[in-house]
């Protein structure tokens, strides 16, 4: 599959056992525009597993490798946030295995039949022939990125 070019290295499972850090939420928004004078106290904590994850029995964490979603703002080396418990509708971005081969893209479902496009025009879509095996392993749900 040289051409879908953005694929999965790395599966991490959700599990109950992973250490929960609540971290200080400030209850002040930072505009992105120009600055303002902030608050210097925390309004309550977040816990990124509750904020990123709804279905922890469901989730599961993928490191991405390539540049064929970039458009969509996945990056090399993001971490992939993974929820098989949604039900895949088209233009929804996906985990999916073709024939046993994991990659990421938007899934597209139509008349004509089934696609997964890249979001980097550089890559062409992939037509699923219905000699492939085609098989769904998530719905992306967040992208989580070190700047």
């Amino acid at each position: 599959m040289s051409q879908s070019s953005c694929f999965v290295t790395d599966i991490q499972h959700f599990s109950d056992e992973t250490s929960q850090l609540p971290l200080p939420l400030y209850a002040s928004i930072v505009p992105a525009g120009f600055p303002f004078h902030g608050d210097d106290h925390s309004d309550r904590s977040l816990d990124l597993n509750d904020y990123l994850v709804k279905n922890k029995a469901s989730t599961f964490f993928v490191r991405v490798s390539g540049s064929s979603m970039k458009n969509a703002g996945i990056q090399e080396n993001d971490i992939l946030v993974v929820d098989r418990s949604i039900p895949v509708q088209s233009n929804q971005i996906v985990i999916a295995a073709i024939n046993g081969e994991l990659t990421v893209k938007r899934f597209k479902k139509d008349k004509t039949g089934i696609y997964l496009d890249a979001e980097n025009p550089l890559y062409a879509p992939i037509h699923l022939r219905q000699e492939e095996d085609l098989l769904i392993w998530g719905v992306v749900t967040s992208i989580v990125r070190k700047l």
